[in-house]
């Protein structure tokens, strides 16, 4: 452990963190302008909300369980170890704990930025229709029992890290969080999905955004907090870190290029709703793959990815589960595919840079593990709130509009149409009218 601070690096991560931390503000722009008139408010209050209860759970258990000392069985953590950062802050003599050069502090915050933004990720399955105070507890247990485990299995000595079972065949690879974050958020939104249930009208009434200017300006957000995201997983203002931002960028653009590909040859023209989710669908899967891959290979995975991703977001409507905002079809497709595709790309061991078979095998077998993992935590978790606390509101509420009746407000005033505040605080919520622009929303973008 080198105990000298390098304010290089410390000047880095602090950066690095702070642009992640903007990832969920902006995540709730690209959320919000996706839903509709009446849901914008609540959408991006479950992504500020994730943020709040998170980044006081990390605090307290989440660093612990994470990346404390004392590992139970490989699986996690002891959340009691380093309870509210005992011993992770300061020394006996009171000076700050480094590693590395970096006090540990400052990783503490690096990392509660990626638990953040991976429960905020989920939200966009459930938009239109679930509970906030649920979504709250939610948020609580999921990042305890899902993402925390998940943190410490890949990236904290735990079972599908270095120090697991298949380090002997390959040196699992998740550079900035291909598992813990994405295949994590995406198996649990398919998950979450179903147990909440299809929104009223799925599949017969038109569901389009509200407003694309801001779903566009969301995923700027994103890809401009990304370079903390995958720069920051360096740990290091270095060469590693240069080459995780032109990967990320490069793999970006070739993402955007494939979905709007896809969108013009299946549906005649590229939308800008395609573009931004583009831009996503190539930011997840580039995120394990940013540190391994060279810049040609970006292009192709993320190529692959924007057409993968095009491709799969309208299963839904075949399979019958709404995943409102597409959380499946591009975070744990994508999640997947950039896993997967490390295997085939890294330039150390892949596949096709004659690596052989085993870094592919051991990537694939990561990805299996997590879907599994992240399957099993939230069926356990979301079935016991639908019993206890229930998911739904009311199908008069879900009509009316959840932001009046949740949080008595209203994201426009068109000219006193939008919901008024003093008939959602009455409880009348079967009263308040539907916003102008829903009534507009005529047909769907997505199919």
């Amino acid at each position: 452990m080198e105990t000298a601070l390098d304010s290089g690096l410390t000047a880095w991560m602090l950066v690095s963190a702070s642009f992640v931390l903007l990832m969920t503000p902006g995540l709730a722009l690209f959320y919000g302008g996706m839903v509709r008139t009446k849901s914008v408010l609540n959408m991006m209050m479950m992504s500020f909300g994730a943020m709040a209860v998170v980044g006081v759970v990390y605090v307290l258990w989440g660093w612990s369980m994470s990346y404390g000392s004392d590992s139970v069985a490989g699986l996690f953590g002891s959340p009691v170890t380093n309870f509210g950062l005992a011993d992770t802050i300061t020394d006996a003599n009171g000076d700050f704990v480094i590693d590395g050069g970096l006090p540990v502090v400052v990783d503490v915050g690096f990392q509660a930025t990626f638990a953040i933004i991976t429960v905020a990720l989920i939200s966009g399955a459930i938009a239109d229709r679930a509970r906030f105070g649920t979504w709250m507890i939610f948020s609580a247990l999921w990042v305890t029992f899902a993402y925390f485990p998940m943190a410490h299995m890949v990236w904290g000595g735990g079972l599908l890290g270095g120090d697991g079972p298949f380090t002997s065949i390959a040196e699992p690879i998740d550079f900035a969080g291909g598992t813990v974050v994405h295949i994590n958020a995406g198996a649990a939104a398919l998950v979450l999905a179903i147990i909440v249930g299809r929104r009223q009208g799925f599949g017969t009434v038109a569901m389009r955004p509200h407003n694309l200017p801001l779903v566009m300006l969301g995923a700027a957000l994103l890809w401009f907090g990304w370079f903390g995201f995958n720069g920051g997983s360096a740990y290091g203002a270095d060469g590693v870190a240069g080459l995780a931002w032109v990967n990320t960028t490069t793999a970006t653009c070739a993402a955007t290029l494939g979905w709007l590909a896809v969108e013009r040859i299946r549906d005649g023209h590229p939308t800008s709703l395609g573009a931004a989710s583009g831009v996503v669908a190539g930011l997840v899967a580039i995120t394990p793959a940013a540190g391994s891959v060279s810049p040609v290979g970006s292009i192709a995975l993320g190529a692959l990815a924007g057409a993968f991703c095009a491709s799969a977001v309208g299963l839904k409507f075949r399979l019958g589960f709404d995943d409102s905002l597409d959380v499946v079809g591009v975070h744990l497709v994508a999640g997947l595919w950039g896993t997967v595709a490390i295997g085939f790309l890294a330039t150390d061991t892949g596949l096709l840079y004659g690596g052989g078979f085993a870094q592919l095998a051991v990537q694939v077998i990561i990805a299996v593990v997590a879907v599994a993992f992240s399957v099993m935590v939230t069926a356990v978790i979301g079935l016991a709130l639908a019993v206890t606390m229930g998911w739904r509101i009311s199908e008069d509420d879900e009509s009316a509009g959840i932001d009046a009746t949740a949080h008595a407000e209203s994201g426009y005033d068109f000219g006193g149409l939008g919901a008024p505040r003093s008939t959602a605080f009455r409880g009348a919520s079967s009263s308040v009218p539907a916003s102008a622009a829903d009534a507009v929303n005529t047909s769907e973008v997505r199919s």
